[in-house]
C-alpha cells in the first residue's frame, strides 16, 4: 500500500510504465544513473525493490529508495549490541541500499519523508521475514550525518556503514 504524507505525495513501488526518471537529478551521478539505468533491472530480478517519491497524479520522480534483504555478521556488530544477541554467525538485517532527492526538492525534508517511510516499511515487513536492523552505507559525510542525526549507530570497524535496530524504529511508531 503506498504511504502518503504532507498531502501532495505519495510513496509507491516503482513501475517503469507509470513513473519518469529520466529528469531526475540529485546532484550524486551514481545514484541518477542507478535509477536510469539499474532500478527496473533490479526490481525485475528481486535483487532490490525501488520506492519513489511523486506528486500525486505525477509521473515525475522526485525522491526514491531501495530496501533488500541483507545479513550482518556478528562480528561487525557493537560489542554491546551483539551480546545481546543469539550466537548466530548473521543476523538478518534489510539494507537500505540508496535514498536520494531530486535537486530542486533538496531542503523540502523530502529526504526525512522517504527515510521514515523506509523504516517503517522495513519494520512492517520484519514480521513476514525476519530482521533485525536497518542497515546504510552512507555515499558520503552529509549523508552519514544525515542518518545519524536520525539515530543510526555507526559498525565500529566501518563508519561509513549504520544501522538502527527495529526495536528503535518500533518505538518512533
Amino acid at each position: 500500500m503506498p504511504s502518503t504524507g504532507k498531502a501532495r505525495y505519495v510513496i509507491e513501488p516503482f513501475s517503469k510504465e507509470r513513473h519518469d526518471r529520466s529528469n531526475f537529478s540529485c546532484g550524486i551521478e551514481s545514484l541518477d544513473r542507478y535509477l536510469r539505468e539499474q532500478a527496473d533491472q533490479d526490481r525485475k530480478r528481486k535483487i532490490a525493490v525501488p520506492f519513489v517519491l511523486v506528486e500525486k497524479g505525477q509521473p515525475n520522480v522526485l525522491g526514491y529508495y531501495t530496501l533488500s534483504a541483507f545479513s550482518i555478521h556478528l562480528g561487525e556488530l557493537p560489542p554491546s549490541v551483539a551480546q545481546k544477541l543469539p550466537r548466530y554467525p548473521d543476523v538478518p538485517a534489510t539494507l537500505l541500499g540508496r535514498l536520494a532527492v531530486h535537486r530542486e526538492c533538496q531542503g523540502q525534508r523530502l529526504g526525512e519523508f522517504l527515510l521514515v517511510d523506509a523504516l517503517y516499511r522495513g519494520l512492517d515487513q520484519s514480521d513476514k521475514v525476519a530482521s533485525f536492523a536497518i542497515v546504510v552505507d552512507s555515499i558520503n559525510e552529509d549523508a552519514r550525518n544525515f542518518y545519524l542525526h536520525f539515530g543510526f549507530i555507526p559498525f565500529p570497524n566501518r563508519l561509513d556503514r549504520l544501522f538502527l535496530p527495529m526495536k528503535t524504529v518500533e518505538q518512533l511508531r
